[in-house]
């Protein structure tokens, strides 16, 4: 068995990643990912704690939040996606920065 600290670096280093996406970058697209790459890590941060929760068994409850987390990001990015296809058809960029400009 793989021990709880490797999969919590992983998702230490997922959620440093995601954080420096949505610092860094201004497209529209790469922010919706960086959000996804946060949202991955807040998953594999909670299978991973209700795995070695219980010694020899594994805390179902963890996957039934994760699975729906699954799901409502699902549908979070196809929103998201949407609106980012509106603001380039409309406006013509998806530079975040640009499209605040816009906004008066």
């Amino acid at each position: 068995m793989i021990p709880i600290n490797y999969y919590l670096a992983t998702a230490i280093i997922l959620y440093a990643v995601g954080m420096y996406c949505l610092a860094a970058k201004r497209n529209m697209i790469k922010l919706i990912i960086a959000i996804e790459i946060l949202t991955s890590a807040a998953n594999l941060n909670m299978i991973s704690i209700s795995s070695h929760a219980k010694p020899g068994a594994v805390d179902p409850l963890g996957h039934v939040f994760v699975v729906m987390s699954i799901v409502i990001g699902a549908c979070v990015v196809a929103v998201a996606l949407t609106i980012a296809l509106y603001a380039y058809k409309h406006y013509g960029t998806l530079d975040v920065r640009e499209l605040r400009r816009l906004r008066w």
